[in-house]
């Protein structure tokens, strides 16, 4: 069984950095390609970033590009997401998890919450 914990959540203020963490147990995760989501009130989860196998090449939702920065140690099973000069409207609950296509993999973990306010 496929277990997602996600972690390094807070809230802070405009322009602050958050690092979040994603453990994968039950599945080697190295061997696929990995993404963070997140989901705001009222709204489905959205892709908001993604990693090759190898950690090689990532994509970003146009939001967070050049703001945020996706990354992974396959020796720790382990995804990053580092998020800088955070925006309000990044506030929500982030979710990783593994990407097929276009499609999450596995069953949800908890997610982490970020909120950015003054």
């Amino acid at each position: 069984q496929v277990q997602i914990v996600e972690s390094g959540g807070g809230s802070v203020q405009p322009g602050a950095s958050l690092k979040l963490s994603c453990t994968v147990s039950g599945v080697d995760s190295s061997d696929e390609f990995m993404a963070w989501y997140r989901r705001t009130p009222g709204k489905e989860r959205d892709l908001v970033a993604s990693i090759s196998r190898g950690g090689g090449t990532a994509g970003y939702a146009t939001s967070v590009k050049g703001r945020f920065t996706v990354s992974r140690d396959n020796d720790k099973g382990t995804l990053y997401l580092q998020m800088n000069d955070l925006k309000p409207e990044d506030t929500g609950v982030y979710y990783c998890n593994g990407l097929r296509f276009t499609n999450p993999m596995w069953d949800w973990g908890q997610g982490t919450q970020v909120t950015v306010s003054s």
